[in-house]
């Protein structure tokens, strides 16, 4: 029995109960839980009833309580003012609920609301003209996350990444690399490529700061890539190829999937024809310039949403410009449309930093305005700045936090605590280095997305990679301390099986099992309100319960044998949610840290 099965089953008794007493059964019941264990483990609020039976919440909470059968699954109930409080049996309460999750492994808190609907997830989105920084990494670990939860859901999840391989700051690193590269390349001077042409990007910042007439030469060297320049075309091919090879490395170190790449080499003339389609339908306006010039095509934003400018004229967005050339917003039309036709989709959330949250709103809008079904199904996770102590990133200074050195830098850390750990039996170099990883990774991802995404983060090392506090590797901790009792209690012939669960029940095992209980829920609203974190939250607590469990109470020399695999039993299920909750959040586990 999972815990869907088990709350169904609760409301169930309490709908007989209710219309043994009142002749009609409830309209609505919702469940929650109290908020003192020994109040109980499940808890029905009565409001929602007053109306229908026209009586008071508490009075109906205590009649349903006096009038309510025990039951294999109910134990008793009790009401606590306008609530009832029901307590389940420990029999099913710890038998069905770990036995399913064992049984059904990473699965057990997967779901089928999603009813295999199409979700495209756009992530990341890089410039090639320098490598990913730290900003990106958060982007990663948002969009990983979120593609991990929707499939859990029972959605097709397809991941995508919209790399901006063109336009006038692309041009910048070629020119430069042009000017004083020297023929090098990545190889010769034994460089990561994204890193190789990152470098060509910031020389151009340095030297146009003493010589501006290169931002004549970068125009025209983006014209010529316009006009299809073929000594042009090579550079920026050989350019970019070197910044993809970079990027895989990376993407394959931080654990970072891809189905498919869409290129804004590709995308950029996209959009013009749903522009001269909205022209006829009437939702764009073509708006003379003030001078008398040419004129824009704009799309004139609703004011119940957008209000007006202060000079009180209704606030516009141009979505072409009077010489016929396109701006981001053509190209997101033209590419948001390209999507949903390769790949049918229902939904397409979109992965950018909350400095992008009014150009999406008004992206969604004129999808909607046009008239385009799947528009409803658009979401923006918008997400804050990555701080540090320098304040800002601004790689065209090149004072970028670089992801590939911060995740090295995070790995060190980590190498250094395990060696602490295990000072007594060092670890051979390979398996050194395969820890190293996974709790390094471990550390950032979860520090990326402990808090939500709106939320600006000062990025610590230090406390990232912590093996105490809120943070990956504490819960990365409490698993492979479960896989140690688990490998001690196969050692001395331990087992699971034929489990008598009612010897479970104090105080720290019925936190626990809450915990157990509430993976499913607390899946299914960070899928619907896209908030990784709080499926972050859930992991750290429920590694926080099993901890508090295990420091107060002998697992395998519990006391008797019956104990000790009852105990053996919520131990096991518990390493399943914990390996099943981090993994959602795309961090890996460790068997023995």
């Amino acid at each position: 029995m999972d815990s869907a099965t088990l709350k169904k089953a609760i409301i169930t008794h309490i709908e007989n109960s209710a219309e043994k007493v009142f002749a009609s059964r409830p309209e609505k019941l919702t469940m929650d839980y109290p908020p003192e264990i020994q109040m109980g483990d499940f808890a029905c609020g009565c409001f929602s009833l007053a109306k229908q039976y026209r009586r008071s919440p508490h009075e109906i909470a205590q009649r349903i309580a006096e009038n309510m059968d025990s039951s294999e699954i109910i134990q008793h109930a009790k009401a606590t003012g306008p609530y009832l409080n029901i307590k389940v049996s420990n029999k099913v309460l710890f038998g069905k609920i770990c036995g399913d999750i064992i049984k059904k492994q990473e699965e057990f808190c997967f779901l089928d609301f999603g009813n295999n609907q199409r979700v495209m997830v756009e992530y990341l989105s890089p410039n090639t003209n320098k490598p990913l920084h730290l900003g990106h990494l958060r982007n990663g670990a948002l969009g990983m996350a979120v593609s991990n939860m929707f499939k859990a859901a029972g959605h097709q999840v397809i991941k995508a990444n919209l790399i901006n391989n063109r336009g006038v700051h692309i041009c910048k690193s070629m020119l430069a690399w042009k000017r004083w590269g020297n023929g090098a390349t990545p190889e010769s001077q034994g460089i990561k490529g994204d890193h190789f042409v990152g470098k060509w990007y910031v020389r151009y910042a340095q030297e146009a700061e003493k010589n501006p007439e290169l931002e004549k030469e970068v125009q025209e060297m983006l014209k010529k890539w316009e006009s299809g320049d073929p000594e042009t075309l090579r550079l920026w091919e050989m350019m970019n190829e070197w910044v993809y090879e970079g990027f895989s490395e990376t993407y394959d170190k931080f654990g970072l999937e891809f189905d498919v790449f869409y290129y804004e080499s590709d995308t950029y003339k996209l959009g013009k024809d749903i522009i001269m389609e909205g022209l006829g339908k009437k939702v764009f306006k073509k708006l003379q310039k003030d001078n008398g010039g040419n004129e824009n095509v704009v799309f004139f934003l609703p004011e119940e949403k957008f209000g007006r400018e202060k000079n009180g004229s209704p606030k516009k967005i141009t979505v072409l410009r009077d010489d016929g050339t396109s701006l981001y917003m053509t190209q997101d039309l033209g590419t948001a449309l390209l999507k949903v036709t390769e790949y049918n989709l229902d939904r397409s959330i979109y992965v950018v930093g909350s400095e992008q949250v009014h150009h999406f709103q008004c992206l969604f809008e004129i999808l909607k305005a046009l008239g385009y079904p799947w528009a409803q199904g658009c979401h923006h996770l918008a997400y804050g700045m990555v701080y540090l102590p320098e304040g800002k990133m601004k790689s065209r200074e090149g004072k970028v936090v670089d992801a590939d050195e911060l995740i090295a830098e995070i790995e060190k850390l980590a190498a250094f605590e395990i060696i602490q750990r295990n000072v007594e039996n060092p670890l051979p170099e390979q398996e050194l280095k395969t820890r190293q990883r996974i709790i390094g990774q471990g550390a950032i991802k979860f520090y990326l997305l402990r808090v939500k995404a709106m939320q600006d983060i000062h990025f610590d090392p230090e406390e990232s990679i912590s093996f105490d506090g809120f943070t990956g590797p504490y819960c990365q901790y409490a698993y492979a301390r479960i896989s140690g009792i688990m490998r001690n209690a196969q050692h001395l012939g331990a087992s699971v099986e034929n489990v008598d669960a009612k010897l479970l029940g104090n105080e720290e095992e019925l936190l626990l099992i809450r915990h157990l209980i509430r993976f499913q829920e607390e899946l299914e609203i960070s899928v619907n309100d896209l908030t990784p974190s709080r499926m972050a939250v859930h992991v750290f607590n429920t590694a926080k319960a099993f901890n508090q469990f295990y420091n107060k109470h002998q697992v395998i020399n519990a006391g008797t044998r019956e104990l000790a695999k009852a105990r053996l039993m919520l131990t096991e299920a518990s390493g399943v949610a914990l390996k099943t909750g981090l993994n959602l959040l795309g961090i890996d586990v460790l068997e023995r840290m």
